[in-house]
C-alpha cells in the first residue's frame, strides 16, 4: 500500500513563501503542496497553476486535505498564525525567527506537545553547503582543538529599503532576529549550549528603525580554561565581505568566503528537481570553495600544507524530507522546537549584553 501524501499549506509568499518553502515542499516525495494563502494571487497561479490560492488563515486551515502549514509571513505574526493553526490540529514550520520572545517559542513547544503535533523551526542553513562542510571538517579533526569559530553574514544596503515591513520598528525585525537565528543556531548544532555571551546589537546606518548590525561571541568551556569562542558577526554596511566562515584549531585554519547558491539560483528563476533525481541539485563554483592550511609538524609551524575543500553539496530539500519522515514517524526532528526557544533565548540575552555592556551567564 503507497504511504500517505502530506497536504502542506503556505501562508505567505513574498521571498521566504517564494523560494524557501513552495520550491522545495513540491520538490519532497510524500509532500504535496495544496494551498498558498497569499495577496498576489496572479504571481502564485502562474507559478503553480494547479495549487488553490487561500485569501485567509481560515479558508486554509478549514482545508481538511492540510496536514503541515508552513508560516512565512511578517515575524510579528509568527505566534498567532502558528498557536492557530496548532489548535486547528495542524503541524507547523515556522520560517525565522520561531517567534517574537522566548516566552512565545516555549508556549508554541508546549502547545504543540499538549496537541501530539509538530512545531519546527525552519533553520534551513543547516542544510547549507558552506555549513556542511564545515561540519565535516570539524568532525575528522584536521584543526585539533578549535579555539574561534567566526561566522559572517553581511550585506550592503546603506539606505533602507522603501515599503518592506522587514524595515519597520518592531522587536522581532531587524537583523537580530532576521539573520541571527541562522547564525546562532548552527553553532548551536555544531558545539552544543555555550556557558555565557557577549553581545553588541546596533544601528549603524544614518537612517534606520531597525537592528542592522550585530556581534555575539558565544563563550563555550574547556580544560584548564582553554576554551572555545564562536562569534557571529552580520552588518548591514559591508561593502566588502568578510569569510563566511574563519577557524582556527591547534593544528591549523580553515576560510571560506561566499554564500550558499540555493538562494541566488532560484532568485535567478532555477527549478528545484524531484528529490532522487538527481540526488544532488547544486554544486558550488569551485572558484568559491574553502582553504584549509594545517602544520603537520607542530614544532615546525613554518611548513604549512594548504589545500582547497570542495563544498559540500547544499539541500534545503534535506529539511523538508526530515520534517516529513517526523510526520510520518519515521525519524525524529532534526531542528526540534528545543532548538527554536534557545535561539530566541540567545538573542533575547544578546540585546541584554548588549545595553548592559557585560558578558551573561546562559542558563536555559
Amino acid at each position: 500500500m503507497a504511504e500517505r501524501e502530506i497536504g502542506v499549506g503556505v501562508v505567505g509568499y513574498g521571498l521566504g513563501g517564494r523560494v524557501f518553502h513552495a520550491p522545495f515542499v513540491s520538490a519532497v516525495p510524500g509532500l504535496k503542496l495544496v494551498s498558498i494563502m497569499t495577496s498576489k494571487a496572479d504571481e502564485t497561479e502562474k507559478a503553480y497553476p494547479s495549487v488553490r490560492i487561500s485569501s485567509s488563515i481560515e479558508d486554509l486551515l478549514a482545508d481538511k486535505s492540510i496536514e503541515l502549514v508552513v508560516v512565512s509571513s511578517p515575524n510579528e505574526t509568527h505566534f498567532d498564525l502558528a498557536s492557530r493553526a496548532l489548535n486547528a490540529g495542524k503541524h507547523v514550520v515556522i520560517d525565522k525567527p520561531f517567534a517574537a520572545t522566548s516566552q512565545q517559542s516555549r508556549q508554541l513547544a508546549d502547545l504543540a506537545k499538549n496537541k501530539g503535533l509538530h512545531v519546527v523551526p525552519f533553520h534551513n542553513r543547516r542544510w547549507d553547503g558552506d555549513f556542511l562542510t564545515i561540519r565535516k571538517i570539524l568532525a575528522d579533526g584536521s584543526l585539533g582543538r578549535v579555539v574561534t569559530f567566526e561566522s559572517h553574514f553581511d550585506r550592503f544596503r546603506p539606505t533602507p529599503r522603501e515599503n518592506t515591513w522587514k524595515e519597520a520598528g518592531n522587536p522581532a525585525n531587524g537583523m537580530l532576529f532576521d539573520l541571527g537565528p541562522h547564525l546562532v543556531d548552527q553553532v548551536l548544532s555544531v558545539f552544543g549550549a555555550p556557558e555565557a555571551i557577549t553581545a553588541s546589537v546596533r544601528s549603524d546606518r544614518d537612517q534606520t528603525e531597525i537592528e542592522d548590525a550585530f556581534d555575539i561571541t558565544l563563550h563555550y568551556p574547556g580544560k584548564n580554561s582553554k576554551g572555545l569562542l564562536a562569534h557571529c558577526r552580520t552588518s548591514y554596511l559591508a561593502c566588502i565581505n568578510a569569510p563566511r566562515f574563519l577557524v582556527h584549531g591547534t593544528h591549523g585554519s580553515f576560510i571560506k568566503y561566499g554564500l550558499d547558491p540555493q538562494e541566488p539560483a532560484l532568485v535567478g528563476g532555477a527549478k528545484v528537481p524531484t528529490m532522487g533525481a538527481p540526488h544532488v541539485w547544486l554544486e558550488e563554483k569551485e572558484s568559491a570553495w574553502g582553504k584549509l592550511a594545517v602544520a603537520p609538524v607542530l614544532s615546525d609551524p613554518t611548513m604549512l600544507v594548504e589545500k582547497v575543500i570542495k563544498t559540500e553539496p547544499g539541500d534545503y530539500r534535506g529539511f523538508y524530507a526530515n520534517v516529513r519522515d517526523a510526520i510520518l514517524g519515521k525519524a525524529p526532528l532534526t531542528v526540534t522546537p528545543e532548538d527554536g526557544y534557545r535561539v530566541i533565548k540567545l538573542l533575547e540575552l544578546a540585546r541584554e549584553s548588549s545595553d548592559k555592556r557585560c558578558t551573561l551567564k546562559i542558563d536555559f
